[in-house]
């Protein structure tokens, strides 16, 4: 059984995601899939329960639902349930497909009947852009754009006279809202990249727990939720080599997610990635990754984001005062972190 383990463990660390899998208390194994779509393994995990785990493409990246339960045939269905809650809430967020609400609303500027889901999303965004003043902003989809298509054209960025144009409409609070009603002025775009991941794996872990799985791990490209009282052991990926990593914490009911400018960029120096600052039109320079811990996906996700906006020290100061966890990665390797980050005994 170990020198199973011990490849599988192997054939983990070649994998691209943001964050691993380290181990199940305290058993060295990742439970990240070694392929992109997996089919469904069901392992003895104790005497007492099951361990079913099962990997998909959705998302844009590999999503793994992992439950422990006595009744192996109540986990399979967990998992089946899980990913179909993945799937309908795709249909609302995912702006890149012509057919979802976001991309109508991209195209329309407008919508007069908005789901209750992407309600809830734009206020939790709006939240985080007053806590962050400014640094988490959905509005930035001009700014992405406009750096995706720079890039594309004539493999360079744009130039700062474009930069300033596409400014002019990024502000979430230049979008009305009101009455389920959604309102854009002309040219501007939203995007939920940086939030909505999270706030579907934690619908999808709430549908998971209301079936009555005691403990589940829910991994969709480095955003973690974990269910149950019981450590789950994550590994974060050292942003400058994709077989290393810079720390190992323990999630117990809570989640984390990461950030950073090594998986989605424009230029092969990765001064333009997919994370624009909203104030400045152009990509942070000073940070590699953020990772922040709260208690769902969809807080740390949009605060992974704010921290990579801003300078690593402000990031530092900014989740402390917020009394979260997060871990800094700078450019230069500079390893900062809060106070109360978390240490593995």
């Amino acid at each position: 059984m170990k020198g199973y383990l011990q490849k599988a463990l192997e054939a983990s660390l070649k994998r691209r995601d943001f964050l691993k899998i380290a181990s199940i208390l305290g058993i060295s194994l990742s439970i990240s899939p070694v392929t992109t779509a997996a089919t469904l393994t069901e392992v003895k995990f104790d005497k007492k329960l099951h361990k079913l785990e099962h990997t998909l493409p959705l998302m844009g990246t590999d999503v793994t639902i992992t439950v422990l339960d006595s009744s192996a045939d109540r986990a399979e269905e967990a998992i089946e349930a899980g990913f179909d809650c993945i799937r309908r809430l795709s249909t609302i967020f995912d702006r890149f497909k012509t057919n979802t609400t976001v991309s109508v609303l991209n195209t329309r500027g407008k919508l007069d009947d908005v789901p209750p889901q992407l309600q809830e999303v734009w206020q939790r965004s709006f939240y985080y852009y007053r806590l962050s003043q400014g640094a988490f902003d959905v509005t930035v989809k001009p700014l992405v754009d406009l750096l995706k298509d720079a890039f594309a054209q004539t493999g360079k960025p744009p130039s700062e006279s474009q930069i300033r144009e596409a400014l002019k409409v990024v502000g979430s609070d230049k979008v009305s809202f009101s009455n389920r009603r959604i309102r854009l002025l002309e040219g501007m775009g939203l995007t939920f990249d940086g939030i909505a991941k999270g706030y579907i794996v934690d619908k999808t872990a709430e549908l998971i727990k209301s079936k009555g799985v005691p403990y589940a791990l829910i991994n969709a490209g480095g955003d973690i939720r974990a269910i149950g009282d019981r450590k789950w052991k994550v590994a974060i990926r050292d942003p400058f080599d994709k077989e290393a990593y810079v720390d190992v914490i323990a999630l117990n009911n809570n989640a984390i997610a990461t950030s950073g400018n090594y998986e989605v960029y424009f230029d092969k120096e990765k001064l333009y990635c997919h994370i624009v600052n909203p104030s400045t039109g152009i990509s942070p320079r000073l940070s590699s990754s953020t990772s922040v811990i709260a208690k769902t996906v969809t807080d740390a996700d949009a605060l992974s984001t704010t921290a990579f906006v801003l300078k690593p020290l402000q990031a530092k100061n900014f989740l402390e005062r917020i009394g979260k966890a997060g871990l800094i990665i700078t450019r230069q390797g500079i390893k900062l972190v809060t106070n109360n980050w978390p240490r593995i005994a």
